[in-house]
């Protein structure tokens, strides 16, 4: 009986036993209430000889009147029609103190008998019974609620929760996925063992343990896991690593036990645990030596790598927060292998829109390579939405083929977020025009900074009044120091826009600031670039993929504290005042580009190239493109510069 009979047969039991209630406390005491006669009717009855006989309970008499004349069957021929006996007429009476009762009934000549009363033990039952049913109902949905999907009733808390899959049932190949790179590779030796384990026993090689998937959210560790256990065709277990904890005590290493006892009837085969932080962080930070959590990871441990083996189990596991597991855990002879998921390259990229792509109908003039070309720092989620994006915005202009425009709107919506018709003010319209164009000016003369795609004064759905959206033109890796420099004036080029016009800045600079504070904080605290402070590293460790803003360590004393600030203080000046040297310098220009915006509301990086020809008669010099630079720095840098290069008012 599955889940669905279970409840079905739950809610029949339930109906039944209403309807007998409703019977038995209604049906049954209308009914005699419609056939009650009055005492002194059955005493004439009994007078007359009309009774055939009488039962007799503690406060009621039921009797049966004899069939009249009315009653008797009809004849034919000597043949009786209807040969069935008619009915008695049924009555009951409420029995009243009366000592020559059972005289009268002898003297009738009538048969007469005491009947128990039988819903006296049915009351007494339900009267136990009735208020305990509804917490008996809410017990039994209770517990169908926490059984969930598990198997083995109610008491099935400890079997695992995994679902396993065939590994043709995963519908996922590397043919699917785009990319990968280094990964796939990596992954083929493992999908080559599990198919022909006899290659490598020949030489003594064993079965790697376990594959760790490491990345950023969005860069396919799942399905890279999904088309590995597609590859080599063998049963593939999937779970979520906060599947194994509940609120009960040993639940969760007797679900581990379970999905282990699963895996090796089914050797060999892929068990692979997404979002494995969730049960394997680091015990050292734990107050409490027995939690759920470290008992679950205990006996994680003990699987993986214990007295029993798992031959040609293959444990899988992906978590963007390495930082955080346990070293047990990361150790050779459980996860043998950490496999880096970066953020794709641009041939990646154009992989993956092909993938992604390969439904839609595209116009002739859309070129995916350029679209690869302009999207570094996209991982392939991000590429997969803006391919969805621009079929919706294909279909809402009701066109025939998603064109060029709908995927440069679909960036810009991912980045800048979606458009929103909010009227502004007059002034602050004009404010906000100066702010975006103070931006889009120090990117395009100061070098080392991305080329200005478009600037735009609609606000957005992000709570943005404008933004500047720069695209770089190659893969970044490494950011010196005069390029971080350039980025932060580029930041604090709207806030010195202005000052510069309007002698005061405004609200719309608040994250500017944080972000070039943010900035020049990294530049003195990880990256060790202040002459004063020299090159020591401030900060604490920072999270590899979910980074926030960094700390300084606590063993630092008050001066070097200080120091730090007046160090962070100095670089945001100076990047300010660099900001403010070039506006003032183009200060005509800047005005023209703020009035043709005013007047476009929205304005391309080539408009603005040709406003500076036409007021300085010359356009500024090339410098498009970014310095590739260090892996490590790579997504500070996209934090720094508004994630996609959008700056926002």
């Amino acid at each position: 009986m599955d889940k669905g009979q279970k409840f079905s047969a739950g809610y029949f039991l339930v109906a039944i036993l209403l309807a007998w209630l409703f019977a038995d406390y209604v049906y049954k005491p209308y009914m005699e209430s419609r056939s009650e006669v009055p005492y002194s009717d059955f005493l004439a009855a009994l007078e007359e000889g009309a009774i055939a006989e009488v039962n007799l309970t503690d406060d009621r008499i039921t009797y049966a009147l004899k069939p009249t004349s009315a009653d008797k069957r009809p004849v034919v021929g000597g043949v009786v029609l209807d040969n069935k006996p008619a009915a008695p007429s049924v009555k009951s009476v409420v029995r009243l103190p009366d000592p020559f009762l059972v005289e009268r009934l002898v003297s009738a000549d009538v048969a007469f008998a005491g009947v128990a009363d039988k819903n006296e033990l049915l009351e007494m039952l339900m009267g136990v019974l009735l208020p305990l049913l509804p917490l008996i109902v809410i017990w039994y949905f209770i517990f169908r609620n926490i059984r969930g999907s598990g198997a083995g009733g109610i008491f099935s808390f400890g079997r695992s929760r995994a679902r396993e899959l065939q590994g043709e049932m995963t519908g996922v190949h590397f043919k699917d996925l785009g990319g990968v790179g280094e990964a796939e590779v990596e992954l083929r030796e493992i999908i080559d063992f599990l198919k022909e384990p006899e290659r490598y026993n020949k030489f003594g090689a064993k079965l790697p343990k376990g594959v760790l998937l490491v990345g950023p959210p969005g860069t396919g560790k799942t399905p890279l896991a999904k088309a590995a256990a597609g590859e080599a065709g063998v049963p593939f277990f999937f779970i979520t690593g906060s599947s194994f904890v509940e609120m009960f005590v040993g639940v969760g290493a007797a679900r581990v036990r379970d999905l282990f006892e699963q895996a090796k009837k089914k050797a060999p085969c892929v068990i692979f645990v997404d979002e494995i932080d969730a049960i394997g962080q680091s015990r050292a930070h734990t107050i409490n030596g027995n939690s759920e959590q470290e008992n679950t990871l205990n006996q994680l441990l003990a699987e993986m790598d214990g007295f029993n083996t798992n031959s040609g189990v293959v444990i899988m596991g992906a978590t963007n927060r390495p930082e955080i597991l346990d070293q047990a855990l990361l150790r050779p002879g459980r996860f043998d292998r950490q496999i880096q998921v970066v953020l794709p390259t641009e041939e990646g990229r154009l992989e993956i829109l092909k993938i992604h792509t390969a439904a839609l109908p595209l116009d002739d003039t859309v070129d995916l390579k350029a679209i690869a070309k302009v999207t570094p720092g996209f991982s392939g989620a991000d590429l997969a939405n803006i391919a969805n994006e621009a079929a919706l915005l294909a279909v809402r202009r009701k066109a025939e083929k998603v064109s060029t425009p709908d995927f440069d709107l679909a960036i810009e919506r991912v980045v800048a977020g979606l458009q929103r018709k909010t009227p502004l003010t007059p002034e602050v319209r004009r404010k906000v025009a100066y702010h975006e164009t103070g931006h889009a000016l120090v990117a395009c003369f100061l070098p080392g900074t991305d080329p200005v795609h478009k600037v735009s004064i609609i606000p957005t759905a992000k709570g943005a009044l404008g933004y500047t959206m720069q695209r770089s033109t190659e893969d970044q890796y490494l950011v010196g120091e005069t390029e971080l420099k350039s980025r932060m004036a580029v930041m604090l080029a709207g806030r010195a826009a202005e000052l510069l016009v309007f002698s005061e800045p405004s609200t719309g600079a608040s994250n500017d600031l944080e972000r070039a504070t943010e900035t020049a904080r990294r530049m003195v605290t990880e990256f060790g670039m202040s002459a004063r402070l020299g090159p020591v590293r401030y900060a604490m460790p920072a999270m590899a993929y979910l980074s926030s803003a960094s700390e300084n360590r606590d063993d630092l004393g008050d001066g070097v504290v200080d120091l730090i600030d007046e160090e962070i203080r100095n670089l945001v000046n100076e990047a300010q005042e660099s900001a403010k040297g070039i506006l003032k310098e183009h200060e005509a220009v800047l005005h023209e580009v703020a009035r043709v915006l005013q007047e476009s509301e929205a304005i391309t990086g080539d408009d603005i190239q040709a406003v500076i020809l036409r007021v300085e008669g010359k356009a500024p010099p090339s410098h498009g493109g970014s310095v590739p630079a260090p892996e490590a720095a790579q997504s500070a840098a996209r934090e720094e510069e508004g994630e996609h290069h959008a700056e926002t008012c």
